[in-house]
């Protein structure tokens, strides 16, 4: 049987395959998509973010991140205002429900582990925010102030959790909507210091959602499973005690070694992931340093 060819990208009839690093142009200046891991994840080099990019550039960029879940720049000046700016090029921002953006700027909240604190924000397996009826898109996050050692965020592919999956499982799947709620214990306790310091008006405010099980990403028609560990407490019509092993073998089998990449933080590094097909993991292996990032979430759809 005949291996299909990869998907390229198509820009000043140069043609570049996702699988294999390769050199994209930015108004005549090139810059590099550089694969991280087999299953997702990509470094872009060469390009500042900062900077007024093109539109095509923009497209490139945004095509980088289809093909590969996830991307990663180094180095790149971005304070609040331009950081800002970014993220109005690929998309709407929107604000977070719980915690308050910081100040002249409340798309933008602080994603931080202080040196005193033992729980850090996002330190479980999820996506962002599917207790929302509309969850975010995408999510961009840069980091301010990171240790030298740990505080790296690993990432899941969850179009290979889902194509890993015997035929029987997945087509039981497809029938099934999971119920999503930001009062789950483990998202809870993640966020829990960042409401004691930035909390906002609707800390407390209990947010639930219906999704499918298995997502059709809107741009690119390929299908996800879409639970995860922090917010799906149960399939609809079911009890969570009826659901939960069944979520329990989907959680673990979402996070499988092959279907991820891990980032290492460095100061001024920016990551932008598609939260319709990836998870992430915020790993908490730095007790009594701190780590600063700051992150915006962008508008998403009803998922299908």
């Amino acid at each position: 049987m005949a291996l299909a060819l990869p998907p390229c990208y198509a820009i000043n009839r140069i043609r570049v395959p996702k699988s294999r690093p390769g050199r994209l142009t930015m108004r005549n200046k090139p810059f590099e998509v550089r694969p991280i891991g087999g299953a997702l994840g990509a470094e872009l080099h060469g390009i500042d973010l900062s900077a007024d990019l093109s539109d095509e550039t923009i497209t490139t960029v945004r095509q980088a991140l289809l093909d590969h879940l996830v991307i990663f720049f180094r180095d790149q000046e971005l304070p609040p205002d331009r950081f800002l700016a970014l993220a109005r090029r690929f998309g709407s921002p929107i604000e977070y429900p719980f915690v308050k953006g910081i100040e002249g700027f409340p798309e933008i909240i602080n994603v931080a582990k202080l040196e005193h604190e033992k729980v850090n924000f996002g330190g479980v397996w999820h996506s962002d925010t599917t207790y929302l009826q509309e969850p975010p898109m995408a999510t961009l996050l840069v980091a301010r102030d990171v240790p030298e050692a740990g505080g790296d965020t690993i990432f899941a592919n969850q179009y290979l959790a889902l194509a890993a999956l015997s035929d029987t499982l997945r087509g039981k799947l497809a029938s099934l909507r999971g119920v999503a709620s930001s009062a789950k214990a483990d998202a809870s306790r993640t966020r829990e210091d960042r409401i004691r310091s930035d909390g906002s008006a609707d800390a407390r405010k209990l947010l639930v959602a219906e999704h499918p099980v298995v997502r059709t990403h809107p741009e690119t028609g390929r299908k996800a499973l879409y639970v995860n560990r922090a917010h799906t407490v149960a399939f609809s019509g079911m009890t969570e005690e009826e659901s939960a092993p069944l979520l329990e073998f989907l959680f673990n089998r979402q996070i499988r070694p092959e279907f991820t990449c891990r980032f290492h933080w460095t100061p001024g590094a920016l990551a932008i992931w598609d939260n319709r097909c990836a998870q992430h993991y915020a790993v908490n292996d730095y007790a009594g340093h701190r780590r600063i990032m700051q992150r915006i979430t962008l508008a998403g759809d009803r998922p299908h």
